[in-house]
C-alpha cells in the first residue's frame, strides 16, 4: 500500500450532510404520503375492481362462458400481440379497434334489432335497460345474460372468427391469425366481459364499472359528474400549483435552481488528457449497441407509421406476411425502452470511477458481462415476441415465448432476466463507489446517485406482478407503476442526479446547489407523479377515487416541468459562463445542447402534451387516439431519448481520441433529431390527434377508432406528411450518432491505470504551472490496478477528502 494511505492527516472522517435536514424531511414526507395513498388505492383495486363472474349464463341456466374462458381469452389477446394492434378498455395500440368499444357497439345494435323484431315499441330505451341493468350476483358469482345478449355474443363470435380468420393481410395482421373455434370463443368472452363492465351499472351508483367509458349513446354512456368535476378540480390544482411555484421562485430565486459556482478561473480537462479506465472504455461497446438498437427501433417506427398511411402494402411489398403491424410495434416499443435504459446503464458505469476516484479490479469484466446479458435479453425478447405473434402450438404457455401486457411485452423469462440484470448493474455501481459511500453522509451526492440507480431495478420489478392471467384491472394498476412511476418519476430522478453530477464534475455548480436541485426535483416530481399514476386508470374498472386522486395530482406533474422551463436559461448559461472563465475550450457543447433539448421536450412533450390528455373529460374521448401517441413520442424520445444520446456523447468525448472526434457529426445529429421529432409531432401526430378527438366527440368514439376513419384521404395525407421528418430523423439524426459510437470502439484512447480525483474534470488556472512542469494535470493522480493512491484534493468544488481504501481492492 502506498505511504500516502498511511498518513493519518489524509484519512477522512465521514463527510457531513451539506444541506439542511429539512430537505430530507420534505422528501420523506412526500414519499410516505404518496405511497400510503398508493397502498390504499392498491387495496381498493383488489377489493372493488370490476368483478369477473365465475359463470355467465342465459335465463334458462345454460352456460354462455366462464371465468376460465375469460382469462384464457385475455391470455390469447396478449400472447398473439393483439394489444399491440388494437386496445382493450382504451389501452393498447391505435391501428385496430378498441375491442371493448367495438363489442359494446355491435352488441347493443344487435340487441336493439332483436327487440325491434320482437315487437318492442321503444327498442332504444329497452336496449339501454338490457345493457345497463346489472344482473351479476356477487354471492354466487353468476351473471345472467338476457336472450338478446346471448344472441349478441353468438353473433360476435362469428364476427371475430371472420375478422381474425381473414386469409389476407389487408388489416395489417398475419393471414388467418386465429382460426381455432375455442380460441375465438374465449377471445370473444374476454371482449364481452369488458363490454359488459363498461355498460352495467356499478352497485349503488348510476354509472358503470368503467365510469361510463366508452362514450356510447346506444347504452346511455356519457360523461359522469365525477369526470366533469375532477376535470375542473385538475385545472384549479394546476393554477394554484403554478401560482405557488412562481411565488416561491420569486421569493427565493437566488437560492434555488441552477446557480453558477463562484469560482476563480478554471480550465476544463480536455479529452486526451483525461485517462479512462478499462470499465469506462468498455462502455464504448454499450454505446455502439445503443446506437444500433436506436436505429433499428426508429426504422421499425417508420414501418409502423407506414401501416397507417398504406395498410395493405409497403411500397408494393406485402410486409405483413413477415412483419405484421403488431410485431413491428412490439419491437418498436420494447427497443425504445431497451436502448434508452442501456444508455443510462453505460453512462452510470462511466461516471462511477469519476465519482469515487477509483476502479475495483476486474470491473471491466463485469461490464462486458452485463453487455452480454443485455444482448441475450434483447435477442430473447425479439425472438420470443416474434414466435408468440406467429403463434405455433408448441410455444403456447411458454415463459420463453408468451408475450405479455403492452410495455411489458417481453416474455416472462426475459422479463425476469432483465430485472436480474438491472440488479447486477446496481451491484457493479455499488462495487465501484462503495469506498466513497463510506466517507459520505447518507444524503450527499454519491448516495443520491446510488439510491436513484437502485430505484431503477426496484420499480421495474413491480411489473412482475402483472401476469397474463392477472385480473385486467389489477394488472393495469401494477403495469402503470412501470409505465408511469418507473419512467416518469424514478428514471426522471436518475437523470436529474446524473445531469447535476456532471455539472459538479465540470466545476459549473457547487455540490450543495446540485443536492438542493435533486431534492427539490424529487419533491416536485413525486408530489404529483406518485399518485398521478392513477390518471392511467380512469376507465380500467377501478373505483372512482382513482379518478379523483389521479386527476388532481396528475395536474401537479406540470409544475416541475414548468420550473425546468423557467430555469432552462440559467441552465444554458452555466456552461458558457464557465467557458468564458476558462483558457481551455468547453469540450461538451453538444452533450449540453442535448440536455437543453431534454428541458424543452420535458415541458412540451411531457408537460403540455401530457396535460392535454390527462384531464378526465379529454381522456374520456381521446384515450387510445393519436393524441396519446403524440404525448408518448414527445416525452419518450424528447426526454429520455435525447438524454440518452447526450450522456453517450459526454462519455464518448473522453473515450474517442481527440483527433478522431467530430463536432460536426454531433451537431448534425443534434439538429436533425430535434427537427425530425418536431416534424413528427407538429406536422402529423398533433393535428391527427386533434382531428380524431373532434371526430370522437362529434360522431362517436367507436367511429373515431375504426380503420375506415384512419384510412380517410385527409388523414392519409397527414400520415404521408410525416415522411420528410422521419427521413431527417433517421439519416441526419441517428446515422451520425452511430458513426460517433463506432469511433468510440474503433479509435478509443488506451485504457490507463490513472484515476482521477473524485468528481473533478477541471483544474484551477493557478495550478496550470504545475501541469506545465510535470505534464500531469493537478487534479489527477496515478494508481496501480487495485490501489486507491490519490493526491489530496486541490479544488474546493470536489471532495476535500480522498475515499478510504477498501482492503478487498488491494493487490
Amino acid at each position: 500500500m502506498s505511504l500516502i494511505n498511511n498518513n493519518p492527516d489524509l484519512q477522512p472522517s465521514k463527510a457531513e450532510l451539506v444541506i439542511s435536514k429539512g430537505w430530507v424531511q420534505g422528501v420523506a414526507l412526500v414519499f410516505v404520503f404518496g405511497f400510503f395513498v398508493m397502498g390504499f388505492l392498491a387495496y381498493r383495486t383488489y377489493t372493488d375492481g370490476m368483478p369477473i363472474p365465475q359463470q355467465v349464463v342465459s335465463e334458462s341456466g345454460d352456460v354462455v362462458f366462464t371465468e376460465e374462458e375469460i382469462t384464457s381469452g385475455q391470455q390469447i389477446f396478449l400472447r398473439r400481440g393483439l394489444q399491440q394492434y388494437g386496445s382493450i378498455m382504451g389501452h393498447g395500440a391505435y391501428l385496430g379497434p378498441d375491442y371493448t368499444a367495438e363489442y359494446l357497439r355491435l352488441a347493443s345494435e344487435h340487441v336493439s334489432e332483436q327487440l325491434r323484431a320482437s315487437g318492442e315499441q321503444d327498442p332504444t330505451a329497452a336496449t339501454v335497460e338490457h345493457m345497463r341493468e346489472n344482473r351479476y350476483d356477487e354471492a354466487s358469482g353468476v351473471l345472467v345474460f338476457t336472450p338478446e345478449q346471448v344472441s349478441a355474443f353468438e353473433m360476435l363470435k362469428g364476427h371475430y372468427a371472420e375478422f381474425f380468420g381473414e386469409e389476407t393481410t389487408k388489416n395489417g395482421l398475419l393471414p388467418s391469425v386465429i382460426t381455432d373455434p375455442q380460441e375465438i370463443h374465449d377471445l370473444t368472452a374476454f371482449f364481452g366481459w369488458t363490454a359488459w363492465a363498461s355498460a352495467a351499472e356499478r352497485p349503488g351508483h348510476d354509472y358503470s364499472y368503467s365510469n361510463n367509458w366508452p362514450a356510447e349513446p346506444r347504452v346511455d354512456n356519457k360523461p359522469t359528474a365525477d369526470i366533469l368535476v375532477w376535470s375542473a378540480m385538475s385545472l384549479i390544482a394546476l393554477l394554484a400549483g403554478l401560482g405557488a411555484l412562481f411565488g416561491v421562485y420569486g421569493r427565493w430565486s437566488k437560492k434555488i435552481g441552477w446557480q453558477s459556482a463562484e469560482t476563480p478561473a478554471l480550465r476544463f480537462l480536455q479529452p486526451g488528457t483525461v485517462g479512462i479506465t478499462k470499465a469506462q472504455k468498455a462502455t464504448a461497446w454499450f454505446f455502439l449497441v445503443v446506437s444500433v438498437l436506436f436505429l433499428a427501433q426508429s426504422t421499425l417506427g417508420a414501418a409502423v407509421e407506414h401501416y397507417r398511411a398504406e395498410i395493405d402494402s409497403f411500397f408494393g411489398i406485402d410486409l405483413a406476411q413477415v412483419l405484421p403491424y403488431n410485431l413491428a410495434r412490439t419491437w418498436h416499443l420494447q427497443l425504445s425502452l431497451l436502448w434508452t435504459a442501456a444508455a443510462f446503464l453505460a453512462a452510470a458505469i462511466f461516471l462511477a470511477p469519476i465519482i469515487s476516484g477509483r476502479e475495483p479490479k476486474r470491473q471491466h469484466w463485469l461490464a462486458y458481462g452485463l453487455l452480454g446479458a443485455l444482448f441475450v435479453v434483447v435477442a430473447g425478447t425479439l425472438g420470443g415476441t416474434a414466435v408468440s405473434t406467429f403463434g405455433p402450438d408448441w410455444a403456447k404457455g411458454s415463459i420463453f415465448f408468451d408475450q405479455q401486457w403492452e410495455y411489458l411485452d417481453l416474455p416472462r423469462f426475459w422479463q425476469i432476466l432483465l430485472v436480474v440484470g438491472l440488479f447486477i448493474w446496481i451491484i457493479i455501481i455499488y462495487r465501484a463507489i462503495r469506498s466513497r459511500l463510506r466517507s459520505e453522509s447518507k444524503f450527499n451526492m454519491p448516495w443520491l446517485f446510488f439510491y436513484s440507480g437502485l430505484a431503477i431495478p426496484a420499480f421495474y420489478a413491480v411489473g412482475l406482478l402483472a401476469t397474463n392471467g392477472t385480473h385486467l384491472t389489477v394488472a393495469e394498476f401494477w403495469r402503470f407503476w412501470v409505465v408511469h412511476l418507473w419512467v416518469e418519476d424514478f428514471l426522471e430522478l436518475f437523470t436529474t442526479v446524473m445531469v447535476a453530477y456532471i455539472f459538479v464534475m465540470l466545476g459549473v455548480v457547487r455540490r450543495k446547489i446540485a443536492i438542493q436541485i435533486i431534492f427539490m426535483d424529487v419533491i416536485l416530481y413525486s408530489v404529483g407523479g406518485v399518485i398521478g399514476t392513477m390518471h392511467h386508470l380512469y376507465f380500467s374498472g377501478t373505483p372512482v377515487e382513482h379518478m379523483a386522486l389521479g386527476a388532481f395530482f396528475s395536474a401537479l406533474e406540470v409544475i416541475p416541468l414548468t420550473f425546468l422551463t423557467v430555469e432552462a436559461w440559467a441552465f444554458l448559461q452555466l456552461g458558457s459562463k464557465q467557458e468564458s472563465r476558462s483558457s481551455a475550450p468547453f469540450p461538451h457543447r453538444w452533450a449540453v445542447m442535448f440536455l437543453v433539448a431534454v428541458g424543452f421536450w420535458n415541458f412540451v412533450g411531457a408537460g403540455v402534451f401530457g396535460f392535454l390528455i390527462n384531464l378526465p373529460i379529454v381522456s374520456y374521448y381521446q384515450i387510445g387516439t393519436a393524441l396519446t401517441a403524440n404525448h408518448a413520442h414527445g416525452s419518450m424520445m424528447g426526454v429520455y431519448g435525447m438524454l440518452a444520446v447526450g450522456m453517450a456523447l459526454f462519455a464518448l468525448r473522453y473515450i474517442i481520441k481527440p483527433e478522431k472526434w467530430s463536432d460536426k457529426m454531433a451537431k448534425i445529429s443534434f439538429w436533425c433529431l430535434n427537427i425530425g421529432l418536431a416534424w413528427m409531432v407538429f406536422a402529423t401526430l398533433l393535428p391527427l390527434g386533434v382531428l380524431q378527438l373532434w371526430h370522437s366527440v362529434n360522431d362517436g368514439y367507436y367511429e373515431a377508432r375504426t380503420l375506415g376513419y384512419i384510412a380517410e384521404p385527409g388523414n392519409v395525407i397527414l400520415e404521408w406528411l410525416r415522411m420528410p421528418g422521419d427521413v431527417v430523423f433517421l439519416i441526419g439524426g441517428i446515422l451520425p450518432f452511430v458513426y460517433l459510437a463506432w469511433l468510440g470502439v474503433r479509435h478509443a484512447i488506451p485504457a490507463t491505470v490513472t484515476v482521477m480525483e473524485p468528481e473533478t474534470l477541471f483544474v484551477l488556472e493557478h495550478e496550470e504551472a504545475r501541469e506545465d512542469r510535470t505534464g500531469v494535470p493537478a487534479s489527477m493522480g496515478t494508481a496501480v490496478d487495485g490501489d486507491d493512491t490519490l493526491p489530496p484534493s486541490r479544488s474546493r468544488y470536489a471532495s476535500d477528502r480522498r475515499p478510504p481504501v477498501d482492503p478487498e481492492d488491494q493487490p
